[in-house]
């Protein structure tokens, strides 16, 4: 147990308030006062919501021995050290209490605006097929060994991710995937993690109600890479030009790869995406030294995979390019990314009988650019578009999301949109505001694309499945108004066609992991 002076000693310090014993043990850390218990170290964050500062009366009722703040509050009977910054201050004690976890792991942090959920879950299908003991911490659940359960954050809290990764060295994990939000980064979620190998896979616009700016996002995302050391790994995609911009700018060991770009590591070549899932070659184009003692020669690496979509292919490269610095054999990743069956609403394919149905997230549009890109490449007579407004985002995302599905709708031959608020299926936070919807509706109205729109979700769906012929393909497309978008269209699938066992028409819905 660590005591209260060798915890300080981890933090710069300001100003100390109080009496304290500096040889008195710290039973515990907390940043929320509901959590603490006697002989814990409180933690005032100020957070977007609330102050943690206000609590630091309540805190002392239970039983702190001792609080880390920004702001001192002599009146009370507790012993205060002030520092610049609790964020970070949380982030090193964390680590410090815990004995520094990640540096007994493998760390693989995965950052992208779009795609670090599938990429994180591929990469630990990898390892888990090497028989390697694996933890998983991102958007969806949060894994140690073969202990699974939902995730609250796509990046825990410090404090919560360095318990995270202590449990995971006491059940004897190895390898630790995490995927790294900008949130993370901004709110130093993620300082004092040892990584060991960090990509960037994409940067779009996003989060830039919570940034500021696009710029800002940017900055704080090639910090990941940025601030690495020589003796780590940095993978980047040079299809992305701002992925491809960091290159040069990390201290890193570099891994690089593209389709369209040329002069990387790998190079990707004879795409073919025709049934929507991808088989190409992912060709290793010159020497590469992975340790003192090993170096893989130029080849050629034939792969499959078995979830479709186009950024299934750039997903698929860091897990190669990850399972190879691990020490997996070829064949073994190439067998894990033919088996991956993938994670719900990223391009799912949840119905293919004589058409198809396609649940994507749509998140943003880079999401929705790579969605509609794959659909290019496939076969399909006509392609129609359910699609769940995007609420509590703010008029941007809404205008760029509606850009971007105009500036492909030439090409897919797609003239009419259904879309949906999705009223009844969303909470208060994400809500479409009536600005939201104009500026939306505003995109497309401009580029002469009809829009039937409807307040609730199942009728929207209903009228997209009327249209649907064979040959088809609907897409479902959408974030939190989407998510119940899969079951409510394989009810009515199933209702139309009696015939087709409940079972079949179900089955893309037993893979997933957080059952949505």
């Amino acid at each position: 147990m660590k005591t209260l002076d060798s915890l300080l000693n981890s933090i710069p310090i300001i100003t100390r308030f109080g009496e304290y014993d500096q040889l008195f043990p710290v039973k515990g850390l907390a940043y929320h006062s509901g959590k603490v218990a006697p002989g814990y170290l409180f933690i005032a964050i100020k957070g977007y919501k609330t102050d943690g500062h206000r609590y630091l009366p309540e805190a002392a009722r239970r039983g702190a021995l001792a609080a880390v703040v920004e702001e001192l509050q002599p009146q009370l009977p507790l012993p205060q050290f002030q520092v610049a910054d609790s964020r970070r201050a949380l982030a090193a004690l964390a680590d410090t209490f815990y004995d520094h976890p990640s540096q007994k792991l493998t760390v693989i942090g995965l950052t992208a605006s779009n795609g670090k959920t599938t990429t994180a879950f591929m990469t630990n299908a990898v390892l888990e097929e090497q028989g390697l003991k694996t933890g998983l911490l991102g958007t969806v659940i949060m894994k140690i060994g073969n202990r699974i359960r939902p995730a609250q954050l796509t990046t825990p809290e410090s404090l919560d991710l360095q318990a995270h990764f202590h449990r995971m060295v006491e059940e004897s994990v190895g390898w630790a995937i995490m995927e790294v939000s900008s949130a993370g980064l901004e709110l130093h979620r993620v300082d004092r993690v040892e990584y060991d190998i960090v990509a960037i896979n994409n940067i779009s616009r996003e989060h830039i109600d919570f940034h500021g700016s696009f710029d800002s996002y940017f900055q704080t995302k090639a910090a990941l890479v940025r601030e690495r050391r020589p003796d780590q790994w940095a993978l980047f995609n040079l299809d992305c030009p701002y992925s491809a911009s960091l290159v040069h700018e990390s201290p890193a060991r570099k891994m690089t790869y593209g389709l369209k770009a040329v002069g990387g590591d790998f190079q990707i070549r004879n795409l073919d995406l025709s049934t929507g899932r991808a088989r190409f070659t992912a060709e290793l184009t010159r020497p590469l030294t992975l340790s003192p003692r090993k170096t893989l020669a130029p080849q050629s690496i034939p792969l499959e995979l078995a979830v479709p979509g186009l950024h299934s292919v750039y997903n698929s490269m860091i897990a190669l390019m990850v399972g190879l610095l691990c020490g997996v054999p070829v064949n073994t990743i190439r067998r894990a990314l033919k088996k991956f069956k993938g994670v719900e609403r990223r391009f799912e394919l949840i119905f293919e009988h004589d058409f198809k149905v396609i649940d994507d997230h749509f998140a943003n549009s880079g999401n929705i650019d790579v969605t509609l890109e794959t659909l290019k490449y496939m076969d399909y007579r006509r392609l129609h578009l359910v699609y769940a407004l995007r609420g509590g985002r703010g008029t941007t995302v809404s205008r760029e999301s509606a850009e971007t599905l105009s500036k492909w709708a030439p090409a897919l031959g797609l003239t009419r949109v259904i879309t949906t608020s999705s009223r009844s299926h969303v909470e208060e936070k994400d809500r479409v505001t009536a600005a939201e919807r104009r500026a939306f509706f505003h995109v497309l109205e401009q580029a002469q694309i009809k829009i039937d729109h409807h307040e609730e979700l199942p009728p929207a769906i209903a009228q997209g499945l009327t249209q649907t012929r064979p040959g088809d393909i609907l897409l479902l497309a959408g974030c939190q108004g989407m998510d119940p978008g899969a079951k409510i269209a394989l009810e009515a699938i199933h209702h139309r066609h009696p015939e087709l066992k409940r079972e079949l028409v179900f089955s893309a819905l037993q893979n997933r992991v957080a059952g949505i």
